[in-house]
């Protein structure tokens, strides 16, 4: 046996307690997930293989999810949620970055601050924001007043709903990915930017052709897992909309929650859950592939 396969063989016992974890958590539920999608099973009854055969329905779930327009209209929510919150997400992700990059003395009571709404649970977050966004009562609203104006009925109103929804999702968010913006800033080469300072270049060029290059691995790390919480958005529209107002904000995640343990619909549900990793994988690969157009390791 070559040292390798020793290697391997010596490894297998430490690597047990991982492989049997991912096993039962992860592998199993997949596969289960499978199978659900192919029945009509309610969840009301007991489930095992040898059930199987008596709900199998075939693709039916998957074929009715497909041409039912719901499912395209909660497809349309997300991707216009995603067209609010990743541009304002990265907006405020940047300045927190740069506060922290310039501010050096404060910097350890920065973070902590900017850090506190993402180890906020949100339910809480969502509940704040609730009342942040309250048409009576809510702060953004009283703020509004002040200049003589009338704030829209954020959480009430169908063109208003989804947008309120981002202000939370921002808030909560910005203060995970500035950290790691921040991180990148810190990790680039000073000498590039004296050599830029040498060459004549201004603040604005520096920018775009020193910082935003060479920070470009950081930021389409923090696209990949902003798109992906995008898909997976849930807690703050069962809290804050309930997926109202008339169907305005309702999404993928919050669809399958619904069938799957208010219609007892659960073999619907898992086909939703399969057509919603498809949908993420292929952006994945997507932006994998057109990394190569943007994204510059060299530094």
């Amino acid at each position: 046996m070559s040292k390798e396969k020793q290697k391997i063989v010596q490894a297998i016992p430490f690597m047990l307690p991982s492989i049997v974890g991912m096993m039962i958590f992860s592998f199993f539920p997949i596969l289960m997930a499978t199978a659900l999608s192919l029945t009509d099973w309610s969840g009301l009854e007991k489930f095992t293989i040898h059930t199987i055969p008596d709900h199998f329905v075939g693709f039916q779930n998957y074929i009715r999810l497909l041409t039912h327009k719901e499912f395209w209209n909660t497809l349309l929510h997300v991707l216009y949620y995603i067209v609010l919150y990743i541009p304002l997400g990265f907006i405020f992700s940047m300045i927190i970055a740069l506060i922290l990059h310039t501010d050096k003395k404060l910097t350890g009571v920065m973070r902590v601050l900017f850090y506190v709404p993402v180890l906020t649970s949100w339910v809480a977050a969502s509940l704040i924001w609730k009342w942040v966004l309250s048409s009576q009562y809510g702060v953004i609203n009283s703020i509004i007043g002040i200049f003589g104006m009338k704030g829209p009925d954020w959480l009430t109103n169908r063109y208003w709903a989804m947008p309120g929804i981002v202000l939370a999702s921002v808030w909560k968010d910005m203060g995970y990915y500035g950290l790691y913006i921040f991180r990148g800033l810190r990790g680039i080469d000073p000498t590039y930017y004296e050599a830029a300072k040498v060459d004549g270049a201004g603040k604005l060029r520096t920018l775009f052709s020193v910082t935003m290059p060479l920070l470009s691995p950081t930021l389409f790390y923090c696209l990949i897992m902003s798109l992906i919480n995008a898909f997976q958005l849930f807690p703050q529209v069962l809290i804050m909309t309930e997926g109202g107002p008339n169907g305005a904000t309702q999404v993928m995640v919050e669809r399958i929650y619904t069938y799957a343990f208010s219609y007892f619909k659960m073999g619907y549900a898992a086909a939703y859950s399969w057509l919603l990793f498809v949908i993420i994988r292929i952006l994945t690969l997507a932006q994998l592939k057109m990394q190569k157009v943007w994204v510059h390791y060299e530094s």
